[in-house]
């Protein structure tokens, strides 16, 4: 599937081909404390298939289990990009699907890291709705 996307205010935007079925929901602490929410989805990308116009600022994180990824978050407005491995030339990239254009078209196929997922994730249909902030 191509998609696009570009960060809140337009200084990084991409083109990407991807599989939609490879959408995925991270619970880790990390993504909850990174995203400012209770989790981040995700969709890789091979890097041959991710092309991007503007310089993102990486941010470089050790994992649980000592891993090292770079997050890339636009310098100006502060969406987060993709996350990597950390690496010259990663293989892959990890797209945040909030800065995808299609992203209403990105269902979720698996969830990871669900030990540390809060415990109201998976059951909003009690909480109050509103469609807008008025």
């Amino acid at each position: 599937m191509k998609i696009d996307g570009a960060c809140h205010c337009g200084s990084i935007t991409y083109e990407a081909e991807i599989d939609p079925t490879r959408v995925d929901i991270c619970h880790c602490t990390d993504c909850q404390t990174l995203s400012g929410s209770a989790y981040r989805t995700t969709v890789p990308v091979a890097a041959e298939q991710f092309t991007m116009n503007g310089t993102p600022t990486l941010y470089t994180k050790t994992a649980e289990n000592g891993n090292r990824r770079f997050q890339a978050f636009c310098p100006t407005c502060g969406s987060p990009i993709y996350s990597s491995a950390a690496e010259e030339r990663p293989a892959v990239y990890n797209i945040r699907v909030g800065t995808v254009r299609q992203r209403s078209q990105l269902v979720p196929s698996v969830q990871i890291w669900c030990r540390s997922a809060q415990p109201w994730v998976n059951d909003l249909s009690n909480i109050p709705r509103v469609e807008t902030d008025d």
